[in-house]
């Protein structure tokens, strides 16, 4: 990978837009990128991270989106960084923009602009750029993969850290292991570790939930076993070696106990069933003795009880018979009492039926009745043209009524048409106004409105302009004080400088080592090292109060640069407000809002005007026509009246002569119609009343003639012997009981076992029962004994085989939870195998740990004229884990020590070289990505002259493999060394670069 162009725009320090040509630096091999703190150094090696990656290097994050925007930077103009480089093969562009806050193009406030981003390709054929991509995942997966580095890898390995790999030597193991895992990406690793700890957990909890099942199918069977077994069950806890063993051989034992127990169980009950089947033969035989006994017995008391109720029943008999012969004269009776009783009614109808007619049909016949019946209604049917003719003066009457009330209701609408429209007149005139005031405050208000809007935006700007007056001079008073501060900071720094410059031979001195040579002279004895005065000044001191100057400068800086912000508002403000004043700026706005106020007051009812005007046109048209309908109604209304008029007269006269002395004709005709009905009844009354007198006559002889021939000398007596149903079907009941009761005791006094068992004598029932239930209880004992034994046979044999299977299912788990603990025992370094206790990922770092100490003692060895080498050590830190040491063998006197003893400057160089070291074996381990773009930040100050030129021509070497290094220091004697140089100014309007080539 190589740099050719850098492009900034508003991008942390630097307002405007700044250019690096990296192919003029590159040109040297090796260039000084320097300036003041503060002025943006490392900020060109940010922009070069997120060109490519989308971010800043990690420990700036913090200023990622919105805060990578400088501050110096016009509000129009965007932040915008584009990288032009070399890689694969392949010439690129890429472009970024992070999100940015820009003026609205309408109104006033901010809008935020999301990012964007670009990445070209330049196609040397076609000599032109083409786009490749807008997407911000799309760029960042390319560039990704065609770096072959992530951007953690990349800021390790082009733009190196001399600080973090300064700490990077006097780390201990776990502090190397977090930088080396995430430049070689060693996670998967640890996954592999953690997966395996995790299998052998997942492993484990299936062992132990196997042998918590078995233990608990061992537990059961001891619940079913009972008291049989006398061995107790074994004392283990799942995951004890064995337990499936012994719990199957308990469970041998208490089954083969159990099928003993069941076999004496079965023979129990055997001898119990031959017993108990005698007794009920025995029980049975005396139960059927005691039954004939009692039988015999019961037929002789039966048949004495029989003999007592005789008299009784042939009385019941001789009933009977009398009973059957009055069933012959039932008919006759029963017709002669509905004769009777149809007689009664009908006269008493035709005694009703008489009594509502008039007096003069009082002795009238049957014949007589139906002829006046005849007459009423023929009298009758020459009404009904008379009621039509009624019915009709009624409706002449309602129709009157209807054109009466229709009258006066045109009347009214004519009478409000003709006082309405009278008014119309002044009525448009009014509306019409009300119109023409609205509109001309409309017009009005739209002209107050354009003169409003700048009125209130001056107002405003003078209230800026106060405000802004009152914030310079604060701001003033803020840079004065700033600049005292950051003046006396600086006096006290250069003050300390001096005072520790005289005393830096005792700071020297006191890190002399008897046998070991100077530093300064190269001697090796030390016979009068210098002493520490009171109040020496150390190098802490001299570097705090460097601290205090810088931040004292950025703070007068900050102020400066805020005192030109508010100069330049309150001018852009005062040219807006003018010269006026704001009190009288305010009265000309609050003058201007009131009448524009009123106008639009009056303006808001100009809608409401015209609807009313259109309203009131609507009105005077509807007022017009109902006018003239009104007229035109009552002009037909009047013929209409005059013919309803005569049809009255003509039917009124024909009326009068039809309903005679009846108040109307309907009257006459209810009056016929009762008639009529009243004289139909009776006639039906007399002549049914007639024939059931004849009927009766004729049933009273019948019932004598019957009477006669069934042997009763008179119906009475004939009806006193027949019986009802329910005193019949008694009778017959006490007949048939006493004929069957009769029956049963002579069979069963006849019956040859009855008999014979009745001769011999009383048996004791009570006594065989109590024996008969004595072997069926034994039996019962026997029974239940017999089944416990083997629901308990066959409840072990079912849970054995569950736990053999149990047993079997889980010793291929438990020989695979063996294996995984081996190895995650391993993987983790705590197992008893893994002698230097350590893991897996730390075993693959220390790997790569020792290819990057052989890479960086190439360069260390020159840059220490051979004294030093880096050696990757695997030596256990007391009784911690191994795998992570990191050693330098000081040629001079043979001894492997630890990198935390390195002077200053020796602690530079050792951690340059591991950096270049680093660097190497990351871009292999990349893919062989060649990188031809390097950055080194600070740490030559704390060099010699011999070690500085050493250090120097190492870099310079880098050129063999066609790289150019970028060195960031202060040191002012590199400016003199190196004469490509990238010079970062700042200002108050922002940083600046300046460029100088070979």
């Amino acid at each position: 990978m190589r740099l050719h162009r850098l492009d900034i725009t508003a991008f942390g320090p630097f307002g405007a837009a700044q250019r690096v040509d990296f192919d003029e630096l590159s040109a040297a091999g090796l260039f000084l990128l320097h300036g003041p703190t503060g002025a943006g150094k490392t900020s060109v090696l940010d922009a070069v991270c997120f060109a490519l990656y989308g971010a800043v290097p990690g420990a700036r994050q913090s200023g990622q989106g919105l805060g990578l925007r400088s501050d110096h930077a016009t509000p129009d103009v965007r932040t915008e960084i584009r990288l032009e480089l070399s890689v694969a093969g392949r010439r690129l562009e890429v472009t970024r923009q992070p999100p940015w806050e820009r003026p609205k193009k309408r109104g006033t406030g901010t809008t935020t602009e999301k990012a964007q981003s670009w990445l070209r390709e330049y196609d040397s054929v076609a000599g032109s750029w083409k786009d490749l991509s807008r997407s911000h995942q799309e760029i960042g997966e390319e560039i990704t993969q065609l770096l072959g580095m992530s951007r953690e890898q990349f800021c390790q390995v082009v733009l190196l850290p001399q600080g973090d790999f300064a700490r990077f030597l006097r780390a201990d193991a776990e502090a190397r292991g977090k930088l080396l895992g995430r430049l070689f990406d060693t996670h998967r690793f640890a996954e592999v570790e953690k997966r395996l700890a995790e299998r052998r957990r997942a492993a484990e909890a299936e062992v132990r939930a196997g042998d918590t099942a078995l233990l608990a199918d061992a537990h059961r069977m001891q619940q079913a076993a009972g008291h049989i077994v006398e061995e107790p069950l074994p004392d283990l806890v799942p995951g004890d070696p064995g337990l499936a063993g012994s719990v199957l051989a308990w469970a041998a034992v208490a089954r083969s106990t159990a099928r003993e127990v069941l076999t004496v169980a079965d023979c129990a009950r055997g001898a119990a069933e031959s017993a108990q089947a005698a007794a009920d033969r025995a029980l049975d035989d005396i139960r059927e003795v005691d039954r004939l006994q009692r039988r015999f017995t019961e037929a002789q008391e039966r048949a004495a009880r029989l003999e007592q109720r005789a008299d009784a029943h042939r009385d019941a008999r001789t009933r009977m018979e009398r009973a059957r012969k009055a069933e012959t004269v039932a008919p006759a009776l029963e017709l002669r009492d509905a004769a009777e009783a149809e007689h009664r009614r009908a006269a008493t109808e035709e005694t009703r039926t008489r009594a509502a007619l008039p007096e003069t049909y009082a002795g009238a016949g049957a014949p007589g009745l139906a002829a006046a019946a005849r007459k009423a209604a023929e009298e009758l049917g020459g009404l009904e043209s008379a009621r039509r003719a009624e019915r009709r003066l009624g409706e002449l009457g309602t129709e009157r009524a209807s054109l009466d009330r229709q009258e006066r209701a045109d009347e009214d609408v004519l009478q409000d048409a003709e006082s309405w429209l009278a008014d119309w007149e002044e009525t448009r005139a009014g509306v019409e106004a009300w119109v023409d005031t609205a509109q001309e405050a409309a017009a009005r208000a739209e002209q107050l409105a354009v003169q409003r809007e700048p009125a209130f935006k001056r107002l405003a700007a003078a209230r800026l302009r106060d405000e802004l007056a009152q914030d310079t001079e604060t701001a003033h008073a803020r840079s004065l004080a700033a600049r005292e501060q950051a003046t006396e900071a600086h006096v006290r720094w250069l003050d300390l400088k001096e005072q520790r410059l005289q005393g830096i031979a005792a700071e020297l001195a006191a890190g002399l080592v008897d046998g070991e040579s100077c530093a300064v002279c190269g001697a090796t004895e030390h016979p009068a090292p210098a002493r520490k005065i009171a109040g020496h000044v150390d190098r802490e001191t001299e570097e705090r109060a460097l601290a205090a100057h810088r931040s004292a400068d950025e703070k007068r800086a900050e102020a400066e640069r805020r005192l030109g912000v508010v100069r330049e508002a309150l001018a852009a403000a005062t040219a807006e407000a003018g010269d006026a004043s704001t009190r009288r700026l305010q009265e000309q706005a609050e003058e201007l809002e009131r009448l524009h106020s009123e106008a639009r007051t009056a303006a808001s009812g100009l809608h409401a005007a015209r609807e009313a005007r259109e309203q009131a046109e609507r009105e005077h048209e509807r007022r017009l026509t109902a006018q003239q309908e009104a007229a035109r109604r009552v002009a037909a209304r009047a013929s209409h009246r005059d013919s309803l008029d005569r049809e009255k007269a003509s039917l009124e006269g024909e009326l009068e002569q039809a309903r005679g002395a009846a108040v109307s004709v309907s009257a006459r005709a209810t009056q016929l119609e009762r008639q009529v009905a009243l004289l139909t009844e009776a006639a039906d009354g007399v002549r049914a009343a007639e024939d059931i007198a004849r009927r009766l006559k004729d049933a009273d002889a019948r019932l004598a003639d019957a009477a006669f021939r069934a042997g009763f000398e008179t119906p009475q007596a004939a009806a006193a012997a027949m019986l009802d149903d329910v005193a019949h079907r008694d009778l017959q009941r006490q007949l048939d009981a006493w004929q069957l009761e009769e029956s049963s005791v002579r069979a069963v006094l006849a019956e040859a076992d009855t008999a014979a068992a009745a001769r011999r004598p009383p048996v004791d029932l009570r006594a065989a029962e109590r024996v008969a239930e004595s072997a069926s209880r034994r039996l019962r004992d026997t029974a239940s004994a017999r089944d416990a034994a083997a629901r308990r046979c066959t409840e072990l044999n079912a849970l054995s085989t569950r736990a053999t299977g149990g047993a079997r299912r889980l010793a291929p788990l438990r020989e695979e939870y063996e294996r995984v603990a081996r190895l995650a025992g391993l993987a983790a370094g705590t197992s008893a195998d893994n002698e230097r206790r350590m893991r897996l990922e730390a075993y693959v770092l220390a790997a790569r740990l020792e290819q990057v100490a052989a890479a960086a003692t190439v360069r260390l060895q020159r840059m220490s004229s051979g004294r030093y080498t880096l050696v990757h050590s695997d030596d256990r830190a007391g009784r911690g884990r191994s795998g992570l040491g990191l050693h330098v063998v000081d040629a001079w006197t043979g001894r492997e020590r630890d990198t935390a003893t390195l002077s200053g400057g020796e602690t530079f160089f050792a951690s340059l070289a591991l950096a270049l070291g680093l660097a190497d074996v990351v871009t292999d381990e990349a893919g062989g990505v060649r990188l031809d773009t390097l950055f080194i930040d600070e740490g030559f100050g704390s060099l010699d002259d011999q070690t500085l030129d050493e250090v120097l021509d190492v870099l310079d070497s880098l050129r063999e493999r066609d790289r150019s290094v970028g060195i960031v220091s202060h040191v002012g004697d590199l400016r003199r060394r190196i004469h490509a140089q990238l010079e970062v100014v700042k200002g108050r309007t922002g940083s600046v670069v300046r460029q100088r080539g070979a």
